[in-house]
């Protein structure tokens, strides 16, 4: 153990993480375990609170993710609407041409929330692209998929993009795609997110012949402390601290989003955006759906005391216990035995059941309301539910 901690302390000096990053995954209805595609976000962000809105847009209605402290809601991280179209990015650091000295840039958020008003398919956003004002301000992988089936994901530049298609074997031969900070039409070797992209590729090879559901990706990827380049697993090791250096859950972590769409029979009103807010391994997961209406669960909006959601705000607080040494190079630590531990008392360990009774839950909602319960009403009684759930259990598990 010693010289792999050894190893831990070398590859942090070596390294130097991004404040702005993302793992994501798009999987075609092939590969998982309903037949419903998945698109998988894993939010970094230098911004620590986030929350979820809901908005009318110029065409369609969405519901999506934003930083607490973006007021009028102008940028959306992740996102879904009311025809089914979904869409979410990760940064790219090797896109933009090396001869492009434009200085707009970091517009991801706004052209997310431009797409959800006016998009309904992956043709339409391919059409936004090509018609957005240019240059656009933007340098990422766009993950998108809709209710008819399409997924894809656009490499995109100021000027320029790429389509990688998760439904054509020869780009996405397993029936999904992998991307992290990085772009495959980039410059080679520039970038980052390449020791998370091989750890997510590890898991997702490990798991594609049990096929794929939002409760293995968010669960379990999105709380994975597998080190691809140092080949070890800090659930297996079980350290007290470990530095927090390349895992997929990091200090900046700040979300996690799993959009599940439907089947070519379903209403693109069942697109089911299960959503962990703040810091993936300390939160719960609460599912939303734009046909719920404008009022989400109170937990995950907007609260009457300041602009963080509750719920972000209680997992917050556990990710500081985890994250507690503040001087120095402290905050490139992590107590991790308080997330994972012997005694199987770990925050993850703790929150773990609880949520695996929400999902069941919410499975059988989703199989068992027929299109005349799927309505505003039942969904907001179910929000209601959740509600008052996830308070009692950060109440009694966490005294929060």
């Amino acid at each position: 153990m010693k010289n792999i901690l050894t190893a831990v302390l070398i590859i942090t000096v070596v390294f130097v993480q991004k404040s702005t990053a993302c793992t994501s995954a798009i999987i075609t209805g092939k590969a998982t375990r309903d037949g419903r595609p998945l698109m998988w976000k894993h939010r970094d962000t230098g911004t620590e609170n986030n929350r979820t809105v809901y908005a009318q847009g110029s065409k369609y209605s969405y519901i999506g993710l934003t930083n607490s402290n973006d007021i009028n809601n102008e940028e959306i991280w992740a996102g879904t609407n009311s025809a089914g179209f979904c869409i979410m990015n990760t940064a790219s650091y090797n896109l933009k041409d090396l001869n492009d000295e434009t200085t707009i840039k970091d517009r991801e958020g706004i052209i997310m929330r431009m797409a959800l008003e006016c998009c309904a398919t992956v043709g339409d956003f391919e059409h936004f692209l090509d018609t957005v004002t240019k240059p656009a301000g933007i340098e990422a992988n766009f993950g998108v998929i809709d209710a008819g089936g399409g997924a894809a994901y656009y490499e995109a530049n100021n000027f320029t993009y790429k389509k990688y298609d998760a439904n054509n074997p020869e780009t996405a031969p397993n029936n999904y795609i992998i991307r992290t900070n990085y772009s495959c039409s980039g410059r080679e070797n520039e970038g980052m997110g390449y020791i998370r992209y091989e750890s997510a590729k590890y898991l997702f090879e490990n798991q594609q012949n049990e096929k794929f559901t939002p409760e293995w990706l968010l669960s379990s990827a999105s709380r994975s402390y597998y080190h691809s380049l140092l080949n070890c697993d800090l659930q297996i090791i079980m350290p007290e601290y470990a530095i927090d250096q390349d895992y997929i859950p990091r200090n900046s972590s700040s979300a996690s989003i799993v959009f599940q769409g439907v089947k070519q029979n379903e209403s693109a009103e069942h697109t089911t955006m299960w959503t962990l807010l703040g810091f993936p391994p300390c939160s719960i997961i609460v599912p939303l759906w734009v046909k719920g209406g404008r009022q989400l669960p109170e937990i995950m909006t907007k609260s009457d005391n300041n602009d963080n959601s509750p719920l972000c705000d209680k997992v917050v607080a556990l990710k500081h216990k985890v994250f507690h040494v503040e001087r120095g190079n402290g905050k490139k630590y992590m107590n991790f035995s308080l997330l994972y531990n012997k005694n199987e008392n770990g925050i993850i360990q703790k929150i773990k059941p609880y949520e695996k009774e929400i999902f069941e839950d919410t499975y059988r909602k989703i199989d068992e309301w027929n299109a005349s319960e799927w309505n505003e009403k039942n969904i907001q009684t179910y929000y209601r539910y959740l509600n008052e759930k996830i308070v009692k259990i950060y109440k009694d598990l966490f005294d929060l």
